[in-house]
């Protein structure tokens, strides 16, 4: 195993943990932010998120010897951030996240589970993770409209930086924000010293409680979406690069992860879908049968990252949130038009796609669940009936 590692293979895992930690970890906290959790509570999760997924590709890429990248789920994330709390505040989110965990763990062992899961067709599962992005997708927006001065450098970087290299765009626009912060912010000097008192998080646990609500509003849009848009591609991905992994096995590795996480705030670990193809592409090593030390390097990145979730934390806090806000818009815009795309590119769908994305994002509820449910419902009981009748006019009179 210590012949097949290589330096190149360090760098890339490296750089992959660096951008998988840096571009959405400001998505991670609004999201658990947004569905109750406290400062203290926010770098718990994130903290476990990141050992969480570090031990997990460790442990996945050791055992199959392929490059399997592993990340928290920003789409879920985005998903708690637009949904609010629920009643029995995070404590109800945290049950939510173990009855999403345990969707997974069943998607990969029990068949007829996972085939309902992919049953569900792809336009429709992006419509919902679309309408979910598009109201944090204006945050940058509205940052330039509340506060140019500040926001307008860290939108200007990711533009620019984003024109040559699509991947960095986050973390400079991240950069710029610390930059801003520390320059064009107005502080009181002891904040920063509580800052580095506050560098590594303390694990928090958090007694789940479980409800009907939060298994409908929020564990089973947050299982949808973590599949269709984190651990299917995932699996593409490596299909693409000639890995042929037990994606059933992996899914449950990672719904597993997730369940450990749970109670310290983690609401999703799942396989990786950018950053995967940067561990299994030629980049990494030109010999395919290497490559897995690059996913096990990032691993141990995203561990080591982890520990100083408190550090990350309490920066942010110091700013204002419309800032942070712009920064986790800027970090979805990619997911935002991926999911649009994958939404209305089949024109027998295009109608229930509407419906669901318009449903979403409206973000109305009813019965206190989230919008992102509705229109996913809403959304099939379109595409059910326009089949129906499609089958129904085929048939000779």
């Amino acid at each position: 195993m210590l012949r097949d590692f290589s330096l190149q293979s360090l760098f890339m895992g490296l750089l992959v943990a660096f951008v998988g930690f840096a571009s959405s970890f400001s998505v991670v906290l609004q999201g658990l932010e947004g569905a109750g959790a406290s400062h203290a509570q926010s770098a718990s999760g994130l903290m476990a998120l990141s050992i969480g997924m570090g031990v997990c590709g460790i442990v996945i890429s050791v055992v199959t010897r392929m490059p399997v990248s592993v990340a928290w789920s920003t789409p879920g994330a985005a998903l708690m951030a637009t949904s609010g709390a629920l009643p029995g505040g995070f404590n109800a989110a945290v049950g939510a996240f173990i009855i999403s965990a345990v969707l997974i763990i069943l998607a990969g062992m029990v068949k007829p589970v996972g085939r309902a899961i992919s049953a569900i067709p792809a336009p429709l599962a992006n419509a919902m993770l679309a309408g979910v992005l598009l109201a944090l997708c204006f945050a940058p927006v509205e940052a330039v409209k509340f506060s140019p001065l500040l926001a307008l450098p860290i939108v200007a970087t990711w533009v620019i930086v984003g024109a040559f290299n699509r991947l960095m765009a986050v973390p400079a626009a991240f950069l710029a924000f610390v930059a801003v912060l520390i320059f064009g912010v107005d502080i009181e000097a002891g904040a920063w010293s509580g800052v580095f008192r506050n560098a590594f998080a303390a694990p928090v646990w958090v007694t789940p409680h479980f409800s009907a609500q939060g298994a409908i509003s929020l564990a089973l849009p947050l299982c949808i979406v973590t599949m269709a848009s984190q651990n299917i591609p995932g699996v593409a991905i490596l299909n693409i690069n000639n890995y042929r992994p037990s994606a059933g096995r992996m899914f449950s590795a990672t719904g597993l992860a997730t369940l450990f996480t749970a109670p310290f705030g983690g609401h999703g670990v799942n396989l990786a879908a950018i950053t995967a193809a940067m561990c299994a592409g030629p980049d990494a090593h030109p010999d395919p049968k290497r490559r897995y030390w690059s996913a096990i390097i990032a691993g141990i990145g995203y561990i080591v990252l982890g520990l100083f979730s408190g550090l990350v934390v309490a920066t942010v806090s110091l700013a204002p949130p419309v800032l942070i806000e712009a920064v986790a818009g800027l970090a979805l815009i990619g997911a935002f038009g991926g999911a649009v795309l994958g939404a209305f590119k089949e024109p027998d769908a295009r109608e229930a796609a509407a419906i669901t994305f318009l449903v979403a994002a409206s973000g109305v509820g009813f019965l206190g669940i989230s919008g992102a449910f509705w229109g996913l419902l809403a959304g099939l009981l379109v595409h059910g009936i326009k089949s129906w009748a499609a089958r129904r006019s085929r048939k000779p009179a």
